[in-house]
C-alpha cells in the first residue's frame, strides 16, 4: 500500500479549497488502488487531503503535534471536521509534546515524512516563511529523497 503524506497552506480561499480537493482526489485515484494518507488534519490542505483519501477508499493516519493540539489550536469553525476525520483514522500518533509549538509542528512533519513514500504539497511555490511551513517541508522531503508532487490548480489562491 502506497503511503502518502501532505503539507500545504491552511488559508485557502473557498474556491481554491474546491479546486484543491478535486485535484487531490484525482491524484490519489491516478497513482494507486490502495493508499494510506498521513495528515495532521489541520485546517485547509491537510483536512482536504484527508477527506480525499477517505472518499477514494484509502486509510487515514493522523499525526498530532501535541497532546493539547485539539484544545488549543483547532478553531471552533474547524472542530467538527477535525473531530470527524480523527474518528475515521485507523491510527493516531501524538508527538511527545504537552503544548503545541513550532518545535511540535516540526516534529510532526518529521514523523510524517519518515513514514511516507510520497509527499503531496498543496503549495503556491512561495519560499519558506518559517521552519515547519509548507516550503520547508517540501525542501526537507526532497533532501530525504521523498517524491514530492505539488498540487496548485489553476485559479487556486490563498486568503
Amino acid at each position: 500500500m502506497l503511503r502518502i503524506g501532505v503539507t500545504g497552506h491552511m488559508n485557502l480561499t473557498p474556491n481554491a479549497a474546491r479546486l484543491v480537493f478535486d485535484a487531490l482526489r484525482s491524484h490519489l485515484v491516478e497513482i494507486a488502488d490502495e493508499v494510506t494518507g498521513v495528515s495532521c488534519i489541520a485546517r485547509g490542505a491537510d483536512s482536504l487531503f484527508a477527506e480525499a483519501v477517505l472518499e477514494t477508499g484509502g486509510a487515514l493516519e493522523v499525526v498530532l503535534p501535541s497532546r493539547d493540539y485539539r484544545d488549543t489550536k483547532v478553531n471552533p469553525d474547524h472542530a467538527e471536521q477535525f473531530d470527524r476525520l480523527l474518528s475515521k483514522a485507523t491510527r493516531v500518533r501524538t508527538m511527545d509534546f504537552s503544548r503545541a509549538s513550532r518545535e511540535a509542528y516540526v516534529a510532526a512533519n518529521e514523523a510524517m515524512l519518515g513514514s511516507v513514500d510520497e509527499l503531496v504539497a498543496v503549495w503556491d511555490g512561495q519560499p519558506a516563511v518559517d521552519r515547519g511551513g509548507t516550503a520547508s517541508v517540501v525542501a526537507n522531503a526532497r533532501q530525504r529523497g521523498v517524491r514530492v508532487t505539488v498540487i496548485w490548480p489553476e485559479g487556486a489562491a490563498r486568503e
